[in-house]
């Protein structure tokens, strides 16, 4: 049997899927990222081998590299952008998700799929860290709360209070003073999720979204975001069943067997 592997690493979080010969997910890991992108993705490839019960990442057939620090993967054969990778890790869970926006841990992008899964078309945002991870991360800070803990909190919001700072220091400065004011934190939540949602509007439309849209990245955990996103743009959230979290080590992994199985 062969395997094929694939290894995202991110600015917050590395990622590595293995793939046997059919497609389907032998292992797969997702770690915090260190300093060190090569220590990162070392680590996560370890993982990933022991789990498949191999020995190391020299085992495998085919390995690709992607993300962040794609150019740190030990032992990997070549690298592909991570906008590639998405595309085709949804693409293979869903062929039929065509539009795609990746929060990523600094930035954002739209992504439109083709019937084959490369891109067709995409944008991002990687000038400003608003509506990033590390924009939810600063934010359940300020509600002295963990980001899962806060991605649930507008749910239960009868109102929205706008958040108007569109940077993110400046935002979790303007967050800090409604709570101190004693505002209702579901509805200050219901405020940042709605701000979110609409940066992703210009990335809904550059990934050619029209009735729905697929998330990618950690953020696509956040069931404020999901409920926000649907409102604001009008689109329905299409989930994955394979964690989405994952999607640009599957890609990558994905484009290792093909390339192994050729």
């Amino acid at each position: 049997m062969k395997y094929f592997g694939g290894c995202d690493v991110g600015s917050t979080y590395t990622k590595a899927v293995i793939l046997d010969e059919e497609g389907k997910i032998a292992a797969n890991t997702t770690i915090k990222s260190k300093i060190n992108s090569e220590e990162s993705a070392r680590l996560a490839m370890k993982e990933v081998c022991e789990q498949a019960g191999l020995k190391s990442s020299e085992e495998l057939t085919y390995l690709i590299g992607t993300g962040y620090g794609r150019n740190k993967v030990p032992f990997a054969d070549e690298n592909i952008s991570e906008i590639s990778c998405h595309a085709m890790g949804v693409h293979v869970t869903d062929p039929s998700a065509k539009a795609i926006i990746d929060i990523g841990g600094q930035d954002v992008k739209g992504i439109s799929v083709d019937t084959d899964g490369t891109v067709k078309n995409f944008a991002m945002n990687d000038k400003c860290a608003a509506g990033t991870g590390r924009f939810y991360e600063a934010m359940a800070r300020s509600f002295e709360m963990t980001t899962p803990e806060f991605s649930k909190l507008s749910l239960t919001a009868k109102n929205v209070i706008p958040i108007t700072a569109q940077c993110t220091v400046f935002a979790e400065s303007e967050v800090i003073t409604l709570v101190g004011e004693g505002k209702p934190v579901d509805e200050i939540a219901a405020g940042i999720q709605m701000a979110v949602a609409k940066r992703c509007f210009v990335m809904a439309k550059k990934a050619g979204a029209t009735d729905s849209i697929t998330l990618t990245g950690g953020c696509a955990k956040n069931e404020g975001l999901k409920a926000a996103i649907e409102h604001v743009l009008n689109l329905k959230v299409i989930e994955l069943k394979t964690d989405p979290q994952l999607m640009g080590a599957l890609g990558a992994a994905e484009y290792a067997r093909q390339k192994g199985m050729a």
